[in-house]
């Protein structure tokens, strides 16, 4: 059925699924292109049309996406603002011309030939991010997937070529970036945030300029010193940058690793609010973050669970960072902000972006953090309180509460010694 069907259109294999096979990379999805086809010829086959803005059809088996072959005209602002032809005319050529990088404007037969116009081949062997025409800066949404495909791909070599980095900055200078919505750059982000180089992401934003535009509460912390014997890094951006790569690291492909990344993006946002006299040191600059990092998750819409972490690695890293001279009453009421008892993935995120943000340090990349094993020797001990004890002895209501805090703070001292 599927060779039937296949024989009787002109279909490529195009886009990420090229490229990642050349790259030997495991393909996720696969993206077809139909030439010479019609909306009503591709229904007549058997496929099933998604999307409005142009025809995306369904395959009636595989249930992969074939698009028939388009091009695409500026006639507005925002990546919204194009009108899509796809007669039957449309060339390959034409639709790969309409593409945002060279290595993805590569297709492949059904037989396995490569079709190359625009030498996609050679940039991929390069190591190279290029865009494929002058096209490329219609769209503003692109200067977000570059970022975004050079922080997938920067642990392979990969780099933005100039002149494209130079197109970039022009869109940034064009005003079109705020056209783009915020879920749209969030989604970017959202996808960014789980590449293997989330740093890489945020730092070729700041190259073209469009960081200050998206981003500009982590923008405003490049050139806030840090003082030099605790940080040799110094700049409050470079530090952030360096964190996020570490948090990178240390959650690899686990399920919460972009918002625990996205807590250390957020993690020190104060610190480009503290006054100019009181440089390089930061005080109060942890409750000094949250105002922002909550504006930045208002302005991009940023899910509730990914600001509820943030705010809290806000807040509370310092403490985990002297958790060896807090009371054992003052860990108790760290605890209960963290909602630990009920939420203890809350501490186990915390106590990574802490780590991270030791780490993220010039000089400081692989030191130990024993404020972390500490943490959760408290965390174990005071947990282990048992409640209905506490209530078989008589206790009720509101002394529950305050007998459970109680025997919470002695079993910490007694961690303490």
């Amino acid at each position: 059925m599927i060779k039937t069907l296949q024989s009787q259109l002109e279909i490529y294999l195009v886009g990420g699924a090229v490229r990642d096979q050349l790259l030997g990379l495991e393909v996720k999805d696969r993206d077809w292109v139909v030439v010479g086809s019609t909306p009503q010829h591709m229904l007549a086959q058997g496929y099933r049309q998604v999307g409005q803005d142009f025809p995306v059809f369904l395959h009636p088996e595989t249930q992969e996406e074939y698009a028939l072959a388009r091009t695409e005209r500026k006639c507005g602002h925002g990546y919204q603002g194009f009108a899509v032809d796809f007669t039957p005319g449309i060339s390959l050529e034409q639709d790969l011309l309409r593409r945002d990088l060279t290595i993805n404007a590569i297709a492949q037969r059904l037989d396995g030939e490569l079709i190359d116009p625009y030498h996609g081949l050679q940039d991929l062997q390069n190591r190279t991010l290029r865009h494929v025409s002058a096209a490329f800066a219609e769209d503003p949404l692109r200067v977000l997937r570059v970022a975004r495909f050079h922080a997938r791909f920067a642990h392979l070599g990969f780099k933005i070529a100039a002149e494209t980095l130079q197109l970039m900055q022009q869109i940034t200078q064009s005003g079109e970036l705020d056209h783009l919505t915020p879920e749209r750059v969030w989604l970017e982000t959202e996808k960014a945030l789980k590449t293997a180089s989330p740093q890489v992401y945020f730092q070729s934003l700041r190259d073209c300029g469009a960081l200050a535009r998206l981003f500009p509460e982590v923008d405003a912390l490049f050139g806030i010193p840090n003082p030099p014997q605790h940080h040799p890094e110094i700049d409050s951006g470079i530090h952030t940058l360096m964190v996020l790569e570490q948090a990178a690291k240390l959650t690899g492909d686990q399920t919460d690793a972009a918002s625990i990344r996205f807590a250390a993006l957020c993690h020190d946002l104060g610190k480009a609010r503290t006054p100019a006299e009181n440089y390089p040191h930061h005080y109060g600059h942890e409750q000094l973050g949250v105002p922002p990092t909550i504006e930045l998750c208002r302005r991009l819409k940023v899910p509730n669970h990914y600001q509820q972490l943030a705010v809290l690695c806000c807040r509370y890293h310092s403490h985990i960072h002297r958790i060896q001279v807090l009371k054992a009453s003052t860990i108790v009421r760290l605890f209960d902000s963290l909602d630990v008892w009920r939420k203890p993935q809350n501490l186990n995120a915390l106590l990574t972006v802490c780590l991270a943000d030791t780490r993220g340090r010039l000089g400081f990349e692989h030191s130990d953090y024993p404020q972390a094993d500490l943490a959760r020797q408290f965390y174990q001990r005071a947990v282990a309180v048992d409640v209905q004890a506490i209530i078989a002895a008589g206790y009720q209501k509101q002394q529950i509460r305050e007998q459970l805090t109680l025997q919470r703070i002695k079993a910490i001292s007694a961690a303490k010694g």
